[in-house]
């Protein structure tokens, strides 16, 4: 294929001279007229290992080359690729001039073409850019009639600076935001030798994983960081602790708690944190990171309470009160404080949650309902219709077969409220609201 690519900065460098080793053709495009210079002469504009001698090399087979004339650069492809940067402006928003005077200037060398075109951003841009900004600049310039012509698609690159060309050969997978198949394919059909798992989703989705993706990688960041901090305090390695936690495949390094829903709870992880951040005080150490965690997780209660008040309304039916479903452990359930929360804005609750048998509660549990949540026997169901009668609001609080039963008997009088971020199957699926 011929391709076009924008921008001949460490990503589109690193792209252009790729997807050329790959046998396509590629024309890179870029106002730095000393860039351009540059490639022509088989020399790399950036440092990044392996680059210069994999830019000689397609350059001298002809399958590279540059230009400052975007009209040459786009007449000379079937696809550009937008890989231009879009750097920080005030207050952290980005800033769009680089990316949307490409589109439109792409856009104004399409006007005289009647086939197809795809553009592909490949620019780190947040959700709804490219429907808001990349698009519309794309169109204007190419004049009217020119939507019926022009495809756009989202293609996230995942690579790191210093091992870029790997990266881009052994990607964690082939990411593709589009609105059609076609579209899809195409992009799909520029990575022939990439075997990682190839992913079509919606545009927007496409943008946000690659911020999801990047924000994680400084959370973990942070957290080692401090994680090591503690560990120096109380004079241990803290290169061997985090040894020992990565062979945790099940639960640290995996896809466990890596799903939005409510609150955390249960007896281990808010005794833990406040045990942990106690630790650190004691050692004069801040932990801005983790200190953020408790407040966070008691501000989605609030969210949720808010969302309930937010309905106008004062029954309401809340389904799964143990921390999490399956088990009877009320003990800093999130579910219990969004409870207290609504009773306290004057809402008359019930509660389903079979797995919850008060009578038969014993030890720590029992000692909890009897000292912090007495009053919860009275508001306690027995079943689905139970619950559905009392409501005009259900909480779903747990995916467990008590939600399941319940969205499934629920109707249009009802409003539901979904606590679980969507991860219930039931046939009442529509008329379910997520709090986000």
């Amino acid at each position: 294929m011929c391709i076009s690519v924008f921008g001949l900065g460490y990503v589109g460098c690193v792209t252009a001279a790729s997807l050329a080793n790959d046998g396509h053709t590629v024309v890179g495009a870029e106002v730095n007229a000393e860039k351009v210079r540059q490639i022509n002469a088989s020399a790399s504009p950036v440092g990044e290992p392996g680059l210069p001698k994999l830019l000689a090399s397609v350059v001298q087979m002809g399958r590279l080359r540059a230009t400052t004339d975007i009209a040459e650069a786009v007449a000379a492809s079937d696809l550009a690729m937008i890989c231009v940067g879009t750097p920080s402006g005030p207050h952290g928003r980005l800033s769009l001039g680089a990316v949307e005077r490409v589109a439109r200037d792409i856009g104004c060398a399409l006007c005289a073409r009647r086939e197809t075109y795809t553009v592909v951003v490949r620019s780190t841009v947040l959700p709804g850019t490219t429907e808001r900004a990349i698009l519309p600049a794309l169109l204007d310039g190419a004049g009217p009639g020119a939507a019926r012509r022009v495809r756009v698609a989202v293609n996230p690159e995942f690579m790191r600076e210093g091992s870029s060309l790997r990266d881009f050969a052994q990607p964690p997978m082939t990411l593709v935001g589009c609105a059609d198949s076609e579209t899809g394919a195409l992009v799909r059909s520029l990575y022939p030798s990439i075997t990682a798992p190839f992913v079509q989703t919606g545009i927007r989705t496409a943008e946000i994983v690659k911020y999801a993706c990047n924000a994680f990688h400084a959370l973990k960041v942070c957290f080692s960081n401090e994680i090591g901090d503690l560990c120096d305090a109380f004079d241990i390695d803290p290169q061997e602790v985090m040894r020992i936690f990565l062979m945790d495949r099940k639960l640290n390094v995996s896809e466990a708690y890596l799903r939005p829903g409510f609150a955390f709870g249960g007896s281990c992880l808010p005794k833990d944190l406040r045990a942990l951040l106690g630790a650190g005080r004691s050692a004069d150490l801040t932990l801005p990171l983790l200190s953020t965690l408790l407040p966070a997780n008691d501000a989605r209660i609030r969210r949720a309470v808010d969302a309930v008040m937010d309905t106008g309304k004062r029954r309401i039916g809340v389904v799964g009160l143990a921390f999490k479903a399956g088990t009877d452990d009320l003990r800093e359930s999130p579910m219990v404080a969004l409870v207290e929360g609504l009773i306290g804005k004057g809402c008359d609750v019930r509660v389903l949650d079979r797995g919850v048998a008060l009578p038969r509660l014993v030890g720590a549990n029992q000692r909890y309902i009897q000292d912090q949540i007495p009053h919860i026997a009275s508001l306690m169901c027995d079943d689905a219709n139970e619950i559905l009668r009392h409501a005009e609001v259900l909480v779903i609080g747990n995916a467990g077969l008590d939600a399941a039963n319940v969205l499934d008997a629920a109707d249009e009088r009802h409003i539901v409220l979904d606590l679980t971020r969507g991860q219930l199957q039931s046939t009442a699926k529509a008329l379910v609201t997520i709090v986000a």
